[in-house]
């Protein structure tokens, strides 16, 4: 006899009870969403979902998809300083941060931001990290107009991802944890960041601007309400500065 709330069951008898529950199964995309992050995944997505549209691009002018960076979709989109300066072209300097060169340069700016963009996810809430991310990406178009070579076009998520760690860096900092293992990582990338073809101006200005994102979250801790208004208040600052300060690299010319 099995010991029920109020006296004894037969072991049939609760067998046969329990085949009547019907058991709950998570489903799939909600589980993948509480683990990783909503926005996360979603910004996963939209990237991924941007690479294939430019390789089909590519593909319609005769060049393989790996060369996505050859397309007409790629060359519309990804942040030129010359063409935002002169030509007005203002969306430039957000969409570019959603395109990336080649499948190298998506799977490792896609892995690097499921990894901590998840944990700042967990730690922040989506609507917090979501305004990191966009201020720490324009952080990086900043740099790269107002110091950038205005004839070369950069693509990438680097800078968000970069601004990501500068803000964990702040919020670690402040919580008084140990950050020598971040700081080693931080090191190394931007060692890397001085290999050709990586703008190291996109990687700085991305970090820099995620340093002072979590700044402002640390100063309004105790005022959360403003936490997402005064984030998004510097991101329409670094947007503004980024479409209006000539380059200076232009100026020279």
């Amino acid at each position: 006899m099995i010991p029920a709330s109020v006296g004894f069951q037969c072991p049939e008898c609760v067998k046969a009870g329990n085949a009547g529950v019907r058991t709950v199964r998570s489903f799939g995309l909600r589980t993948a969403g509480r683990r990783w992050g909503v926005v996360t995944l979603a910004l996963i997505a939209l990237n991924v979902a941007m690479f294939v549209v430019t390789a089909v691009s590519a593909v319609s002018a005769g060049n393989s998809p790996a060369d996505n960076q050859r397309s007409s979709v790629f060359v519309d989109l990804a942040q030129w300083p010359a063409g935002v300066h002169y030509l007005d072209e203002w969306w430039r300097v957000l969409t570019a941060a959603f395109l990336h060169i080649g499948p190298v340069h998506l799977a490792m700016n896609m892995l690097a931001l499921l990894l901590f963009g998840s944990e700042l996810e967990r730690q922040l809430g989506w609507a917090r990290y979501l305004a990191v991310y966009l201020t720490s990406a324009l952080g990086g178009a900043v740099a790269i107009q107002l110091l950038g070579d205005p004839r070369v076009v950069v693509a990438g998520a680097s800078a968000a991802i970069y601004g990501l760690l500068g803000a964990l860096g702040v919020l670690m900092t402040a919580s008084r944890q140990d950050i020598r293992g971040l700081l080693t990582l931080l090191a190394i990338n931007v060692f890397i960041s001085f290999l050709p073809g990586i703008s190291l101006l996109g990687h700085l200005g991305g970090l820099l601007a995620g340093a002072l994102a979590g700044a402002v979250l640390v100063l309004l801790r105790r005022r959360t309400q403003l936490q997402v208004p005064a984030l998004a208040l510097v991101a329409i600052v670094l947007l503004v500065v980024s479409l209006t300060v000539p380059t200076l690299t232009v100026l020279d010319l």
